[in-house]
């Protein structure tokens, strides 16, 4: 079976450098995160920024590299390449809180790369350098302070932590393409993928917390079954033709989505373990993100993309076309 995804719109003011981020939220709007420093929220509807004649937060001067939004839609949180982490409340519009990770408060502080607040938003995770995981507090009055570490065991750079949907785990993935699962309550290490041999940019959980999705630079997509340990990777995915930049998981868990450096998108039959779509992007395609909102009967859903020019674009699924 093919499914086939149509061009919806364009986001109406594109941002001066690539879209490194993007989420589209529960509230149906969509926020970006882009190269030229700045963060944006956007109508998902019509593209147009939203609220209408909202200032967006000061664009920072250095790349936005993280974004992660709490799945009510209120409040996202994104860092930028130094490591200046902004709490943002999508409700007022005000930046609620920011913590420069790079000031070296402690002996063992880091700059963080990556970041992703916890699903009730009372906390956040990050990690970098050093290959470890930060718990952070993400309170107004404390924001930015550390409450527990994560050790991974290695030293290699983390490229991207997520908490899962029920709040119980952290997944990060390193440069050389580990993938460790953190249990929070108990601060310990449960178990590591080495699906592979590459670095791994991008995670994705199933709604239901069981599944992980990753994507890397060894062109391939691998689903991992977190359920117990030692955990396994139950299905691959390959078809892109250079590196996997973004990938998510949509809401009723039965599409895996991906945006690559081979300036396609593709999607994913996870039962089929099979692409179902393939949509060709002017540039690379760094970020990809599902509609939250399950899809209508028959519907394949819809999801938005960012990429190196800058724009960010909506898709909306046309049905099923053949089998």
């Amino acid at each position: 079976m093919s499914l086939a995804f149509l061009h919806a719109h364009d986001c109406s003011e594109p941002h001066s450098d690539a879209v490194w981020g993007v989420s589209w939220t529960a509230n149906d709007t969509a926020i970006s995160i882009s190269a030229d420093g700045s963060v944006k929220q956007w109508s998902a509807t019509t593209g147009q920024p939203h609220p209408p004649n909202a200032a967006f937060p000061t664009a920072h001067t250095l790349a936005q590299v993280s974004l992660s939004v709490t799945p009510d839609g209120r409040r996202a949180l994104y860092n930028s390449i130094e490591g200046l982490t902004s709490l943002w409340n999508l409700e007022n519009g005000e930046v609620i809180g920011t913590f420069e990770s790079f000031a070296r408060t402690k002996e063992d502080s880091e700059p963080s790369w990556s970041v992703s607040i916890h699903p009730q938003g009372e906390t956040y995770a990050s990690t970098g350098g050093s290959g470890n995981v930060s718990i952070h507090s993400a309170q107004i009055e404390n924001f930015g302070e550390r409450v527990a570490t994560l050790s991974s065991g290695r030293n290699k750079f983390g490229m991207f932590c997520s908490y899962s949907p029920d709040g119980r785990r952290i997944a990060m993935s390193s440069e050389t393409g580990q993938i460790y699962i953190f249990d929070v309550e108990s601060s310990a290490l449960s178990f590591t993928f080495t699906s592979h041999a590459m670095s791994v940019r991008s995670l994705a959980w199933s709604p239901d917390s069981n599944l992980l999705l990753s994507a890397s630079e060894d062109k391939r997509l691998v689903l991992h079954d977190v359920r117990s340990a030692p955990g396994a990777a139950v299905a691959s995915f390959s078809g892109h033709t250079s590196w996997v930049l973004s990938a998510d998981i949509s809401p009723d868990g039965r599409l895996g989505l991906s945006g690559s450096a081979d300036k396609s998108i593709k999607v994913w039959d996870i039962g089929a373990r099979a692409a179902v779509s393939t949509i060709q992007d002017t540039g690379e395609v760094w970020s990809v993100s599902w509609r939250p909102k399950p899809p209508a009967a028959g519907s394949p859903g819809a999801f938005i993309s960012g990429g190196e020019d800058g724009i960010v674009r909506w898709w909306r699924g046309a049905g099923a076309a053949g089998s």
